[in-house]
């Protein structure tokens, strides 16, 4: 993999937008999406990167994309990097990080999706005993599998603000009932399918969020899908509901985020080089676990 990158400047390209993680370039019909080793917690960017995440983050998305376009289309256009760069020594050094897409509308909700009570789920279950209004039995522990899959949608924050999560009826609100009802649907199918091959593999996949888009009338899945920075991702070896997992995801730094005492506000404390590096070697061997054999 190639060095830590922080941002990009393609030459003769108009850049669209600068993400959390992503650089987006407009082609026209379609979109360059360049993920960059850029991480963020708390939807706060750090200040330094992880090395060739952003490598392992496009490479596992197309993985999982490739993998579930039985179920529903994705944004994936089939165009090569190598002809929308004309410099193609920077074509190459890009192409492992990057993907071209087509324009779609994007849906102005997030979909979540949960297999295991943790995170948010598990301070609001503690208190009510239900996660986003959704009324679960009684007696679960941190990191139980709850009963059955849940979905549970946000919004979709702008950088530096936060998602905030929203009832169905609220979804519907925002996109339409028969978008939602679809939406909600095939995002517990590809979850299910997918957390059921991932055990296979030794990884559970305790929760994730999808994003979708109308692309000619049709709905697709968008931006990335199942990846770490998408995802918990909890080693299946050790898993022991009643306590917290450790992880292949950023858990790890927001854990240590969370040790530093920092208020969850802009500027992020610099992440010391051995969380940053113990963070590239997790999110490296999710995709190994993932994708070979």
């Amino acid at each position: 993999m190639c060095g830590a990158i922080l941002e990009t400047k393609i030459p003769g390209l108009k850049l669209k937008a600068r993400g959390k993680v992503r650089d987006i370039y407009d082609l026209g019909d379609e979109l360059l999406i360049i993920t960059t080793d850029r991480i963020s917690a708390f939807d706060v960017i750090l200040p330094n990167p992880i090395p060739g995440k952003g490598e392992v983050l496009t490479q596992m998305a197309k993985f999982w994309f490739k993998r579930s376009e039985n179920l529903i289309p994705n944004h994936l256009s089939g165009t090569s990097i190598f002809d929308v760069i004309s410099d193609q020594t920077m074509a190459s050094e890009l192409e492992s990080r990057s993907m071209i897409v087509k324009k779609a509308n994007a849906l102005p909700v997030e979909a979540i999706v949960r297999g295991y009570l943790s995170g948010s789920g598990w301070k609001e279950y503690q208190r009510s005993e239900s996660v986003c209004s959704i009324k679960l039995p009684s007696g679960l522990i941190e990191s139980s599998k709850l009963p059955e899959t849940i979905f549970t949608p946000s919004t979709k924050a702008e950088i530096g603000e936060h998602d905030e999560n929203i009832s169905f009826d609220r979804m519907v609100d925002l996109v339409g009932k028969d978008i939602s009802e679809r939406v909600k649907s095939i995002s517990v199918k590809i979850y299910n399918e997918s957390a059921s091959y991932a055990l296979d593999k030794g990884i559970i996949i305790a929760d994730t969020k999808f994003e979708f888009g109308i692309l000619n009338n049709e709905l697709i899945i968008i931006d990335e899908m199942l990846t770490p920075d998408s995802s918990r991702f909890w080693p299946k070896d050790g898993y022991e509901a009643g306590r917290s997992q450790p992880s292949f995801d950023k858990q790890f730094v927001r854990d240590w985020l969370s040790s530093t005492g920092w208020d969850k506000n802009p500027p992020a404390p610099e992440l010391p080089r051995d969380i940053a590096e113990k963070t590239a070697e997790k999110y490296r061997e999710a995709l190994q676990r993932l994708t070979v054999g």
